[in-house]
């Protein structure tokens, strides 16, 4: 039986690379992935997702077992769709072979920073329109252990939560369509 060492990035690595994270656009930003997850640990990669404000993504896992709920028990609107940016996704996902995905809607290459993105901000998403939300990504546990311990740790460094490495998770405040190539652009 032979065991699979996963290729993961040092500190050393997320160090060196935060520069260019940081350079990236401020708007109008194309969307280079779209992922669906039906289930836990499952993905597509369609062409194109329907957003609606009831239902998130239609079939996908938000409406039937969030990792975030209302006090009612419903699931919370502020994780139903979350964007990485390209640039993250790229220094931290280095065995794309022996590792999933990270399983956000949508991937681009946009900074996602509070000071780019403030919560509140609306942003149009091919024809719908979503909210960035107060719910801060710090990444999961599965991101620790797909990606590695210094890819959480660079997320939570000090200084370093403004700059929403992780991504922005967004509520869907306009129901409407995405997709590959849409440009995502900030509503005034």
């Amino acid at each position: 039986m032979t065991t699979t060492t996963l290729r993961q990035a040092t500190a050393e690595d997320l160090a060196r690379i935060l520069p260019h994270v940081l350079a990236a656009p401020g708007n109008d930003a194309p969307v280079e992935i779209l992922c669906f997850r039906p289930g836990f640990n499952q993905r597509t990669f369609p062409d194109r997702l329907t957003l609606t404000r009831e239902q998130g993504i239609p079939g996908e896992r938000w409406l039937k077992a969030p990792w975030l709920k209302l006090p009612d028990g419903s699931p919370d609107p502020r994780i139903q769709v979350s964007i990485l940016p390209r640039r993250v996704m790229d220094a931290v996902w280095l065995d794309r072979e022996n590792t999933p995905h990270p399983g956000d809607t949508i991937v681009c290459d946009l900074d996602t920073s509070e000071a780019n993105l403030p919560v509140g901000s609306l942003l149009q998403v091919g024809t719908a329109v979503v909210r960035v939300s107060d719910e801060f990504n710090d990444g999961c546990v599965k991101w620790k252990v797909r990606y590695g311990k210094p890819a959480k740790d660079w997320i939570v460094a000090p200084g370093h939560p403004p700059l929403r490495l992780r991504g922005i998770l967004c509520s869907i405040e306009q129901d409407g369509e995405v997709r590959l190539g849409d440009r995502i652009r900030k509503l005034a």
